[in-house]
């Protein structure tokens, strides 16, 4: 008897480079004449300069910006680490030259990727105040605290726009709301005091390297930053609607290849005068308009533009038909051990191609072993800690650390087939009949 292919429902942690992404990558890696260093004034290192700006630009209308807002990095590890560690590294420098001893402040939701959560604790390591804002038992971030927790000493709101373990859509664009009234507000209460106290301690200057960091908070800080890298393929990312400042990116969530991440930058053409600039933190040759030292991944970042045009042709189709699949498992995992409930809510806003199972009773871990023997492929959350062998921390910051030590994620493609959930359903059957 012929063996069956094995079953991948692992995308959310990885997906296959698409056919046509390799194909757009081919001439890069074959020896053609577009290997040259992008940086070089050379024939060759312009036509490799010419296919990233194409690669910018399409990348740039897909969000709604403009081209020289868009940084290329390594991952979207490095585009996160980049905006954490560049705004509060901007922040210092700022403060030291007026003499400002403030300590900043940054909040994240408790349901952050990795790259962000961890940044943020090693912020909290070297005395910086870092606020981590609860979720509801759907996964929802809870605005009213997150308003709260608004001051003065906020330089910024980090907020993942779709959770990567268990799907849930956070209200990224009610968050920006909230944050630019707060702007708003701190802006018009400083101009009150500066009228009330004549005469003022400083006239105003225009914005730029003279303006004073009391000011410079009120109209800027505290910035905006999400990461859409799970949101991208099934949600509308145009930055002007999101309302943020920054917004992450990854190519191999997307059927691109791994090694390129985006970072979209708001302003970026102004922002050698503008405070709020980000200090990079890979210093070299200034590649990527200064914020991204390093040759770029020019077969990569042409890659993950067709990638990103791909996911813009096929989003609503997909995302009909990987629903339909989910749902279809979801029903069948029902039937066969009806303890089993969704961490998270399929009623409220929730990625369609996540389904994060918690399995009474049932060890994650063997669970695991048991599917992977029958050649199917999930995972018990991040693949990010994977290795470690610890429950998910977002499951378990929720429902607690039992429930995180006996939940498994399926996460759907679009290699993903009616036939392949039909024998998943058949598969888990025969497991648990076998473990219990």
């Amino acid at each position: 008897m012929m063996k069956k292919e094995p079953i991948y429902l692992d995308y959310a942690a990885t997906t296959p480079v698409d056919s046509e992404v390799f194909h757009a990558m081919k001439p890069f890696l074959d020896g053609d004449q577009k290997f040259g260093n992008p940086n070089s004034l050379h024939s060759f290192g312009r036509e490799s300069q010419k296919y990233i700006d194409k690669a910018r630009a399409k990348i740039a209308k897909s969000i709604g910006t403009d081209f020289n807002e868009i940084i290329f990095t390594g991952s979207a590890t490095e585009s996160n680490n980049l905006v954490l560690r560049g705004v509060l590294k901007t922040y210092q420098r700022e403060s030291v030259k007026i003499s400002i001893h403030q300590r900043p402040k940054i909040i994240i939701s408790a349901i952050e990727h990795e790259s962000v959560f961890e940044t943020a604790k090693d912020f909290e390591r070297d005395g910086i105040e870092v606020v981590i804002i609860p979720v509801d038992k759907n996964g929802i971030i809870d605005v009213k605290k997150f308003e709260k927790e608004l001051d003065e000493r906020t330089i910024l709101v980090s907020v993942i726009y779709a959770n990567n373990e268990i799907g849930t859509i956070q209200p990224i664009a009610k968050i920006s709301e909230i944050i630019r009234n707060f702007r708003n507000s701190k802006f018009q209460n400083t101009d009150n005091k500066q009228i009330q106290n004549s005469p003022p301690k400083a006239p105003r200057q225009p914005s730029g390297r003279g303006q004073p960091l009391a000011e410079k908070l009120n109209n800027g800080y505290p910035l905006f930053h999400t990461d859409a890298v799970q949101a991208f393929q099934f949600l509308n990312c145009d930055v002007k609607k999101l309302g943020v400042d920054f917004m992450t990116l990854s190519a191999h969530k997307i059927y691109g290849p791994k090694g390129v991440g985006i970072l979209y930058i708001k302003n970026q053409k102004s922002l050698t005068p503008n405070p709020y600039a980000l200090a990079p933190i890979l210093t070299g040759g200034g590649q990527e308009f200064g914020f991204r030292s390093g040759t770029q991944n020019v077969s990569g970042i042409y890659g993950c533009a067709k990638a990103i045009e791909l996911a813009d042709k096929n989003r609503t189709k997909e995302s009909k038909r990987i629903l339909k699949l989910r749902d279809e498992l979801w029903s069948s995992i029902k039937k066969i051990y009806p303890k089993t409930e969704i961490n998270g809510s399929l009623q409220k806003e929730i990625l369609p191609n996540i389904l994060d199972v918690y399995f009474p009773n049932i060890s994650s871990e063997l669970l695991l072993i048991k599917l992977d023997m029958e050649g199917v492929a999930v995972s018990s959350g991040s693949a990010c800690h994977a290795r470690s062998q610890e429950p998910s921390r977002v499951v378990q910051s929720i429902w607690g650390e039992k429930r995180a030590r006996e939940s498994i994620r399926f996460s759907f493609g679009k290699y993903t087939t009616e036939e392949e959930i039909q024998r998943v359903g058949v598969i888990i059957k025969r497991v648990l009949e076998n473990i219990k």
